[in-house]
């Protein structure tokens, strides 16, 4: 059984190769990739024109921005989401410190396997 199969999953990642190889990742657990997003503008664009089931953020979005914006919208529509980052948990706000978070570099059993249970967390 493949629990990821079929969930449509929002990326927002700056860099490119990174945003890449974690598309990648979730497509090869059977995910629908909305993205990825490499800024906030284009990741609410994604979250309004799209179902979506599930996110990862990135935290630091480079020239001062962050996924904060995103997170925000995510929550304001009941839809779970985790933190990719290289800033652990410092880099989240107090309020988002509770989330579920892998850090960079992550492989792609981490990613799935917290993407799963925070699938399973928003569901209880």
């Amino acid at each position: 059984m493949r629990p990821l199969a079929g969930k449509r999953v929002l990326v927002l990642e700056d860099e490119p190769l990174i945003g890449i190889v974690l598309a990648d990742i979730l497509e090869t657990a059977g995910c629908v990739v909305l993205g990825p997003a490499y800024d906030v503008p284009q990741a609410l664009t994604l979250l309004e024109q799209d179902d979506v089931d599930c996110a990862v953020l990135d935290v630091n979005l480079g020239s001062g921005q962050t996924s904060a914006a995103v997170a925000d919208a995510l929550e304001d529509r009941a839809i779970p989401f985790m933190f990719a980052t290289g800033y652990g948990e410092g880099a989240l706000r107090s309020k988002d410190r509770a989330k579920f978070r892998v850090d960079k570099p992550y492989d792609d059993f981490q990613i799935c396997d917290t993407l799963r249970k925070c699938l399973a967390d928003q569901s209880t």
